[in-house]
């Protein structure tokens, strides 16, 4: 999901989890996978962290590449701003 966040916004993105097993007092608690990573405007993974212990993920970004994946793909360009009327106004007015 947070891929395709970046592709669709033309961004990169930075998604953190964390690694491990969490059990609360009385519990069976939860299983982190880790994984986290680092994406590029295309989806395209840069970096990505292991499932099993903790550590620093970093990358080179490019910032040129946000500029070149929002002119190759203008997803928001095409957009009908004349469907978004009313979108400011609420619900119970």
């Amino acid at each position: 999901m947070q891929r395709s966040h970046a592709i669709a916004n033309g961004c990169f993105v930075a998604a953190a989890n964390r690694v491990g097993h969490e059990a609360p007092a009385g519990g069976d608690g939860i299983e982190f996978w880790g994984q986290s990573f680092i994406c590029a405007p295309s989806g395209e993974i840069l970096a990505q962290g292991s499932v099993d212990r903790e550590e620093i993920v970093t990358a080179e970004i490019d910032w040129s590449r946000v500029n070149e994946h929002r002119t190759h793909w203008p997803f928001l360009r095409d957009r009908r701003v004349d469907a978004y009327a009313g979108l400011e106004r609420r619900m119970l007015d």
